[in-house]
């Protein structure tokens, strides 16, 4: 049973699972705190998730030039996009699923059917020897991989307003790793058998892209194991949505219409919209991003190698773990999330506008500077947004399943549309003349940035978080 406090309080109990669970009341509302353990598998999660999205990248035009039959004429450039697009679009499908289930049947069971759904998803897209196949294993994975709202539910589900910021960063710092060194891994891995003499002759050699995503899946095994042993349920029976069972068809419609609905709910909506704004730029970006950088000098590009631009995705998920696992708990105390949102998007803006006019005689130092600003305003914005949407939904009584999992229902809208916007600009640009050439992409980016910034100073202003709990840092 669950104990209401007053004035502040904090009783630790056992869970059944044997974590130490402590319950701790703000003001009357009790929260049951994580083990140090637990949050680890949410950031695993969140972490393999996006490795999942972008691990991808480097190889997946090879990839389909490899599996096009011999004598048949395939459209490469859309097999390209589909496979790219597939895994976003089974978020966006799925994400409000997994949260209202979870919503219902608690967080934890949830989070472990993904972990599951990554392990095979993931070996089955490597081993892949079909276009179709392949197709079926990305947007497979990609509907198993809709958990990152549950992990972000759970979060809210334990953690008090102190510690929310803090534990949004890790979560946060999670998808910033995981989105960067996706591409890095993808790119490293590729191929070993032409690379490292112990692979010739081996299933390697035939299927020269099963590497990374072994790697992938073991990161899930990992996970899983390490899940069944620390990931206590967040959600006590009590608390859970009793709904009728109802075909699965009926469930999507009317999960689909709950994510609408929160578009035009009071307060939530405008967050989401800033949310899905920020993520449609930055993702305009990946897709332009190594178009840019792999042009030569003489067109106005960089003469990058893809281990030049794995060292770039490494450099901004650093900055970015920086950033969001030390600094968003301090910047959150002192100035607020609602404040920080749009500062970041700026921040964020200003890097990527910035992008494309890197000179190639310093291109290192200058890549530097830009990386560096937007892993800033990207680790500034993900925490921030995430945490003060918890707290809207909160203090309106959503339910915070179906508010994080529209939330990213829409984020993954969004990364949707963000490559297919961006590769259809530069393909439409990159030979014209300044200042519609291959910068327009990039000043796009800055301008949904900028709009993402306007909006949120129209977020609804709460009630500023409550004085830290003494001895917060053991809890956080």
């Amino acid at each position: 049973n669950w104990k209401v406090i007053y004035p502040l309080g904090r009783v630790t109990k056992r869970s059944r699972l044997g974590e130490v669970m402590s319950e701790s009341a703000v003001g009357g509302l009790t929260v049951q705190d994580a083990s140090k353990g637990a949050l680890f598998v949410l950031f695993l999660v969140t972490m393999i998730d996006m490795i999942g999205f972008g691990i991808v990248i480097p190889f997946l035009t090879y990839l389909v030039e490899d599996l096009t039959p011999e004598g048949q004429t395939a459209n490469i450039g859309l097999w390209v996009g589909l496979l790219m697009t597939s895994y976003s679009a089974a978020q966006f499908l799925f994400s409000p699923f997994w949260g209202s289930v979870s919503d219902r049947i608690g967080r934890r069971p949830v989070l472990m059917v993904g972990l599951v759904g990554n392990t095979v998803f993931f070996t089955l897209f490597g081993l892949a020897n079909t276009l179709i196949l392949a197709f079926v294993a990305r947007f497979l994975a990609g509907v198993f991989n809709g958990n990152i709202a549950v992990a972000r539910a759970y979060i809210g589900d334990v953690s008090t307003p102190q510690q929310l910021a803090t534990r949004m960063g890790i979560i946060g710092a999670a998808f910033g790793l995981g989105f960067t060194f996706g591409p890095f891994i993808g790119g490293e891995l590729s191929d070993p058998a032409s690379r490292w003499s112990w692979f010739e002759s081996t299933i390697f050699d035939t299927h020269p892209y099963l590497l990374p995503c072994l790697v992938a899946s073991v990161l899930s095994v990992f996970s899983l194991l390490i899940a069944i042993r620390s990931l206590p349920e967040s959600l006590p029976v009590e608390s859970r949505t009793q709904k009728e069972r109802v075909p699965w068809m009926t469930n999507m419609v009317h999960i689909m219409k709950n994510s609408v609905s929160m578009l035009k709910a009071p307060n939530v909506s405008l967050v989401i919209w800033v949310s899905m704004l920020f993520t449609f730029g930055f993702t305009i970006m990946h897709a332009v991003f190594i178009l840019y950088t792999e042009m030569s000098p003489e067109n106005g590009g960089l003469a990058f190698s893809e281990a030049d631009n794995g060292r770039v995705f490494a450099m901004i998920g650093i900055t970015g773990i920086v950033t969001q696992g030390l600094f968003i708990g301090p910047l959150t105390r002192k100035f607020g999330s609602r404040t920080l949102i749009p500062v970041a998007s700026v921040l964020t803006g200003i890097g990527l506008v910035l992008i494309p006019y890197t000179e190639a005689s310093s291109s290192w130092f200058h890549i530097l500077i830009v990386s560096v600003i937007i892993a800033l305003g990207n680790g500034i914005f993900q925490p921030s947004s995430s945490s003060f949407l918890t707290r809207v939904a909160k203090s309106n009584g959503y339910e915070l399943g179906v508010v994080m999992g529209a939330q990213e229902s829409l984020g993954a809208f969004a990364r949707i549309l963000g490559p297919l916007t961006g590769g259809l600009v530069w393909t439409l640009t990159v030979s014209r003349e300044w200042p519609l050439d291959y910068h327009t992409s990039f000043h796009i980016c800055g301008l949904v940035m900028l709009l993402a910034a306007v909006l949120s100073v129209k977020l609804p202003h709460l009630e500023e978080d409550l004085q830290p709990l003494p001895d917060t840092s053991e809890e956080s």
